[in-house]
């Protein structure tokens, strides 16, 4: 199944709370439940005005039927075709 990078813009989302974080966490997988196992959240990165997340799904068109639901930013949606890390240049 492809995996997706997903980018929402959320001003201040650096200064959210661990409250707020759950909540939001708690949004986003009450929906999951509902969508079926075809969609997961992998993880997500929280910088200043942005949260990176990394899902799996079968099409870029659920991810945004997530964010909809959910009600969340999906900003840009890009597939992830490879991965590399330090060990790429061994």
């Amino acid at each position: 199944m492809p995996t997706y990078l997903i980018e929402r813009e959320i001003p201040g989302a650096g200064s959210l709370s661990d409250d707020q974080l759950k909540s939001i966490s708690q949004t986003s997988c009450s929906v999951l439940k509902n969508m079926g196992p075809a969609i997961q959240w992998l993880q997500s990165y929280v910088t200043n005005d942005k949260i990176y997340c990394v899902y799996k799904a079968p099409n870029p068109e659920m991810i945004l039927e997530h964010a909809r639901l959910g009600g969340f930013p999906a900003n840009l949606v890009s597939e992830v075709f490879t991965i590399i890390d330090p060990t790429t240049a061994d």
